[in-house]
């Protein structure tokens, strides 16, 4: 259960939620004038393409377009054999095999006459990609809008990280910190955390991963949690 899993439980983000943000991003394309919002993912960069259509890619590179009157369609390295498992569990139905993501990407922009392509952190594009699409499409940059159900699955994400913090939190004096950390991971993965980084302290360092020291009262634990795509980071102190 690490980052690349993907699961859509339709009554905790139905449908119309992503045809709003569709929506919502067609309508920025036709203010810019632009033909499609591109947005890249990988491994480290997911959420902005599952915000778009839940999906997130196992160790591997995408572009999800979203055409400004055309449905989405993802360019995806995976293996073509993985495709019927993408489409169940995102609102996805074209996905095209694409190696290299850059050549697809120029491919379907001539096919389609599309001059003018939107988007969201450009610069953070892998330098690879970069060096590929310059001088060759204009891009221009789009900020990333977010909305009501993005934060209340980011809070969701923050109240599990602090209901299991609370409940081990007291007992973790006197604990080595890898029992300690062993013991909060359980908890917080049982409760359905996808991901998580959990960095401990007795403050005389910054918090770093566990290293079989011994906790004393007052240690500080922060936590990033990953549920369902999104992330929140939580610190806590223990009692004096």
């Amino acid at each position: 259960m690490k980052r690349g899993l993907i699961a859509w439980d339709k009554t905790e983000l139905p449908l119309n939620v992503f045809e709003a943000r569709l929506d919502a991003a067609r309508n920025r394309l036709a203010e810019r004038d632009l033909h499609a919002l591109v947005v890249y993912s990988d491994l480290g960069r997911t959420g902005h393409a599952r915000f778009y259509s839940n999906f997130m890619p196992y160790f591997n590179r995408a572009f999800l377009i979203v055409p400004r009157a055309d449905k989405p369609l993802l360019l995806c390295g995976l293996s073509p054999r993985v495709y019927p498992w993408i489409r169940s569990v995102t609102i996805l139905e074209e996905i095209l095999h694409s190696p290299n993501l850059a050549q697809r990407l120029l491919e379907i922009s001539a096919q389609r006459s599309w001059e003018r392509v939107g988007m969201i952190d450009p610069g953070g594009l892998p330098y690879d990609l970069h060096l590929a699409l310059r001088g060759k499409l204009a891009i221009q940059e789009i900020p990333h809008e977010t909305d009501d159900w993005e934060r209340a699955m980011q809070r969701r994400a923050a109240q599990m990280a602090c209901k299991g913090l609370e409940t081990e939190l007291g007992s973790g004096a006197g604990l080595t910190d890898y029992e300690f950390v062993g013991r909060l991971e359980r908890r917080l993965r049982r409760a359905g955390a996808e991901d998580l980084v959990i960095l401990v302290t007795n403050g005389d360092t910054v918090p770093v991963p566990a290293k079989g020291q011994m906790l004393q009262p007052g240690f500080s634990v922060s936590v990033a949690l990953e549920y369902r795509g999104h992330w929140a980071k939580i610190n806590a102190r223990s009692a004096p």
